[in-house]
C-alpha cells in the first residue's frame, strides 16, 4: 500500500502543570525537508527530536512544532517581595534625609521598579520531562503516518482507475490496427492504378508495402505499454517508499504513449492515445505526491 507525502498530527502531553503542545505537518518534496520549531527548554534535543522525525518521514516537506502552555497560576509573573521590600525602606530612608514627601500610591510606585516584576527563574529540562515530551512527539508522527495512509489509500484507488483505462483504452485500438494494414495496402494499390501507363513490380511492391506496415507496426509498443501498466500495480502493492519508482514507470508508460501515436496514422487511433495521454497525465500530476 502506498502513502501520500501529504499529512498531518497533533498530540499533547502534560506535565507538572504544563500543557506541552506538538505539531507536525507534511507536504510533497523529492527529498525530506524539515523545519522545526522548537520551544527554548527542548532546543537542546533538537538533534534528538530530528532523528525521530527523519526516522520514520523518509521523503516530504515536514514542518514541525513544540510549544508548552502554562496554567494560569504558573504564567503568572511572580512579585519579588523581598526586592519590594528592600526599595520600600530605601524610599522611606531617603524621604527622611532630605524631606521627600513619601509616594501616595506605593504599589504603583514599586511595581515600576526594576526587576520588581522580574521572572527570575531558570527551567531546567529532567528526563522524566523529556520522556512525556518523546511520547507527544511519537503520537503526533503516528497520527500524521495514519493520516499519509489513508491519503495513500484514496491515491491508489485512483491510480487503479487510470490504469484500468489506459488498459481498456488500449485494447480497443485492436480492431482499428487489424483493418488499418489492409487500408493502407488497398490505397498504395489504387494510387499506383490510378497512374495511367505503369508498370511495376508486383513482387517488389509486395516487399515495400510489407517494409513500410512493419514500421508502422504498434505490437511491440502495446506489450511494452502492457507490461508497464502490469508494473505499476504491482509496484503500488509492494509498500510506501515507491513514489519515485512509480514516476519513473509513469515516464517509461509516456513513452510508450508517445511511439503508438506516432505511428497511428488513422484518426481513430489518434483519439484514443490522446485519450491514454490524458490518463496519463492525471497520474504523473498525482504521483509526485507519493512517498
Amino acid at each position: 500500500m502506498i502513502q501520500s507525502m501529504t499529512g498531518y498530527g497533533k498530540a499533547t502531553a502534560v506535565y507538572n502543570g504544563k500543557k506541552i503542545n506538538v505539531e507536525i505537518k507534511s507536504l510533497n518534496s523529492k527529498a525530506l525537508d524539515l523545519s522545526t520549531r522548537i520551544a527554548p527548554l527542548y532546543r537542546e534535543k533538537e538533534m534528538e527530536i530530528r532523528a525521530l522525525i527523519s526516522k520514520t518521514l523518509e521523503r516530504g516537506k515536514v514542518d514541525f512544532a513544540i510549544w508548552t502552555e502554562k496554567d494560569e497560576e504558573q504564567s503568572a509573573t511572580p512579585i519579588n517581595a523581598v526586592l519590594l521590600d528592600n526599595y520600600c525602606q530605601q524610599i522611606k530612608t531617603i524621604s527622611a534625609e532630605r524631606q521627600i514627601p513619601l509616594p501616595n500610591d506605593w504599589f504603583a510606585t514599586l511595581l515600576r521598579l526594576p526587576d520588581v516584576m522580574t521572572r527570575t527563574d531558570v527551567e531546567e529540562l529532567n528526563e522524566e520531562e523529556w520522556d512525556a515530551v518523546q511520547k507527544a512527539i511519537n503520537e503526533a508522527i503516528e497520527k500524521l503516518t495514519d493520516f499519509r495512509k489513508q491519503e495513500g489509500a484514496a491515491l491508489q484507488k485512483k491510480f487503479t482507475e487510470k490504469i484500468n483505462n489506459i488498459g481498456q483504452l488500449l485494447k480497443s485500438i485492436e480492431p482499428y490496427e487489424k483493418s488499418r494494414t489492409e487500408r493502407i495496402r488497398q490505397r498504395l494499390v489504387e494510387a499506383l492504378e490510378s497512374i495511367p501507363n505503369v508498370e511495376y513490380d508486383k513482387n517488389r511492391l509486395e516487399q515495400e508495402m510489407i517494409y513500410y506496415i512493419e514500421k508502422l507496426d504498434i505490437n511491440e509498443e502495446k506489450q511494452r505499454l502492457a507490461n508497464h501498466l502490469a508494473y505499476f500495480m504491482e509496484t503500488m502493492e509492494n509498500g510506501h517508499g515507491q513514489g519515485k519508482k512509480l514516476g519513473f514507470i509513469a515516464q517509461e508508460m509516456g513513452r510508450e504513449i508517445n511511439t503508438t501515436g506516432s505511428k497511428s496514422n488513422l484518426a481513430e487511433m489518434q483519439n484514443i492515445v490522446v485519450k491514454m495521454k490524458d490518463e496519463l497525465e492525471q497520474i504523473k500530476e498525482q504521483v509526485l505526491n507519493v512517498m
